[in-house]
């Protein structure tokens, strides 16, 4: 059974940096098709999709809201996914989730519906 466990929200200021994590038992990080995705929702607001990898080829993207700002990576040897986030905004305050891809679903990798599995989030808050 795949399981996803995030760590390392918190709070910040404005300009700051976290690094998320998600550990992922149950679920290959490195088998072709795979992928994972960081969503965040806001209170009010949809999930969003802010950045993805595919397993196997290291590619990676991410939303226009947060490209040149956060970074997703991840440590195969691990089985674990990261979020880099630097420049935070008070606008990327949200709740943060990784997601475990259906297998060889990359093209709809921004729907939240092809993801199987989700962590059980983590809550990043940036102030001024």
């Amino acid at each position: 059974q795949v399981q996803l466990v995030e760590s390392g929200g918190g709070s910040v200021q404005v300009g700051g940096s976290l690094r998320l994590s998600c550990e992922a038992s149950g679920y290959s990080t490195t088998a072709m098709g795979n992928f994972m995705g960081w969503f965040r929702q806001a209170p009010g607001k949809e999930r969003e999709g802010v950045a993805f990898i595919l397993a196997g080829s290291g590619y990676t993207e991410s939303s226009d809201s947060v490209k040149g700002r956060f970074t997703i990576v991840e440590d195969n040897s691990k089985n674990t996914l990261y979020l880099q986030m630097n420049a935070l905004k008070q606008t990327d305050t949200a709740m943060y989730y990784c997601a475990a891809g259906r297998p060889w679903q990359w093209a709809s990798r921004r729907s939240p519906a092809v993801y199987h599995t989700w962590g059980q989030g983590t809550q990043v808050t940036v102030s001024s």
